[in-house]
């Protein structure tokens, strides 16, 4: 099917649209060819996200690049996503090339840098495929946006430069998937027509033989076939790209234990690493709320400040926006008050930022209630960590703890000195072991620079024992075995509808014989 190409051993996932399946795509088909003993890599030349992770080789990638490496049985590296793009404002962001922040760039003169990126982004998937047999690509957005077909690295102009063949998946449940389809193909050049090797609709409910019809006249006016058509599969979890879903999931079981803890997260407009909260979404005792407007405010045991990409701009939404007050009222009938890296930041006395490192240069007030103050630098830290909680209020000494830091800045002041953590770098056992966070001095205001640290089981259920005050209260509950379960109830899926013998013949791959 495939013959021709120079590597067939490469996939790309193109969608006709952001949010048509592409992430969970690579996904799907990753984790299928890893459970079939083929050694495959996940990679995305360029993504706009402010959802990051950071790799083993100490740099920051996307995070749905690391979800996908977390499929193939990865360690997420910077070579899986050589170009990622953190928006800071509504015409700029930081760029990041190889895992580094090189600085921060309006859109039309990122538009002109881009063609100096290729060969980085082409040199980066050549290592990746000499070190796996397959490497899956995801592409960015829609390889028809005309206005962004100039200089492209992210779609077809990647596709192009190394010569592979790629696949369009379209998501039926938005309506007019053959519109979508058959229109992105036609606004295609011949040549890129010819490495189009076949199409996936996602998303279906129903009978799928009532879409046959539609599907034989896509064939017949393209000449591309339908490689499958992907069920909605409901309540189905994998780690979002970028999009934030506000929907809470109420379909979780309620805790043995009766308890319920209510918790709310303001979504300023350049929060970061929202999927630091999937684990309390999904936890069965936890009803967590994402939510912009303040007067939506119904109460809660607990809020959390989550992380930016411009923390002076989003404390000013904060303030603008009327949540500061409700803040405050919150701490003074008793609530407590969590925040992770820009949110902790918040939670100190100043912000300065001298050299308008994420945005204009300048200083800003914080909120208060943590004696420390933040200076933004151009250096970021980046860095894996685990280590134990020192402090007894948040939880007992020992207790296991890890996550990631992506952050710019150092926070200084009398606040640290009663940390919540000890911790030493993943990727450098002897590394020197560092304190982490604060807490106020009457225990209900704390904070970290740890993304992820709530995926730790036993650290997770001290925090709610915490926050309810009712030591035991905590629900075991293993977010790291219920992201394996999604990997393969997905793959499970997908490999129905996209038959092994027609993904291998799409790969050029031997097909094993007990498919």
């Amino acid at each position: 099917m495939t013959q021709g190409f120079k590597h067939p051993h490469t996939l790309m996932v193109q969608g006709t649209t952001s949010d048509a399946g592409k992430s969970v795509l690579v996904t799907a088909l990753a984790r299928i060819l890893y459970r079939h003993g083929i050694s495959v890599a996940p990679f995305k030349p360029q993504n706009m996200a402010l959802n990051s992770a950071v790799s083993a080789d100490g740099g920051e990638i996307g995070r749905a690049q690391a979800v996908q490496a977390e499929a193939c049985g990865l360690t997420p590296q910077t070579d899986m996503n050589p170009v990622l793009l953190k928006p800071n404002s509504e015409l700029g962001a930081q760029v990041i090339v190889h895992g580094q922040a090189i600085g921060n760039m309006q859109a039309r003169e990122y538009h002109h840098f881009k063609p100096q990126l290729l060969d980085e982004v082409c040199a980066a998937h050549g290592r990746l495929q000499a070190r796996h047999q397959v490497v899956l690509v995801e592409g960015a957005g829609s390889p028809a946006e005309i206005n962004l077909r100039a200089n492209d690295i992210a779609n077809m102009g990647f596709a192009e430069a190394i010569d592979c063949p790629v696949i369009i998946i379209a998501d039926i449940d938005r309506g007019g998937v053959f519109a979508h389809l058959y229109g992105t193909y036609q606004l295609l050049s011949a040549t890129e027509q010819a490495r189009v090797q076949g199409f996936v609709i996602n998303r279906f409910r129903g009978d799928v033989s009532l879409l046959q019809s539609g599907l034989d006249w896509l064939e017949e006016r393209t000449g591309v076939p339908v490689l499958g058509v992907i069920p909605y599969l409901p309540d189905l979890h994998i780690e979002a790209e970028d999009s934030l879903n506000l929907r809470q999931l109420t379909d979780a079981p309620e805790a043995d234990t009766g308890a319920r803890l209510q918790v709310v997260v303001p979504v300023y407009p350049r929060t970061s690493n929202h999927t630091d909260f999937d684990v309390l979404r999904l936890h069965p005792q936890v009803d967590c709320q994402f939510l912009r407007d303040p007067a939506d405010f119904r109460g809660a045991d607990l809020i959390i400040l989550p992380g930016s990409k411009n923390v002076r701009g989003d404390l000013q939404w904060l303030h603008d926006q009327g949540w500061v007050p409700v803040l405050q009222r919150h701490l003074r009938f008793g609530g407590r008050l969590f925040g992770i890296c820009g949110g902790y930041q918040m939670l100190g006395q100043r912000i300065d930022d001298p050299d308008g490192v994420e945005a204009s240069a300048g200083t800003s007030p914080g909120l208060g209630w943590l004696d420390m103050a933040t200076r933004l630098t151009g250096t970021k830290t980046l860095r894996r960590m685990h280590g134990e909680a020192i402090s007894d209020t948040l939880a007992p000494a020992g207790t296991p703890v890890s996550g990631y830091e992506i952050h710019t800045g150092e926070s200084t002041g009398p606040a640290l000195d009663k940390p919540l953590f000890r911790l030493t770098p993943v990727d450098d056992p002897r590394g020197q072991a560092l304190t982490d966070g604060a807490l106020s001095a009457d225990g209900r205001i704390a904070g970290s620079y740890l993304h992820g640290c709530l995926d730790e089981p036993a650290l997770l259920q001290a925090v709610i024992d915490w926050v309810l005050d009712q030591p035991g209260q905590g629900h075991d509950f293993d977010y790291a075995r219920l992201k394996e379960v999604s990997f393969d109830r997905l793959a499970d899926a997908v490999e129905t509808a996209i038959t092994l013998p027609r993904l291998y013949q799409l790969l050029e791959l031997e097909t094993p014989s007990s498919c």
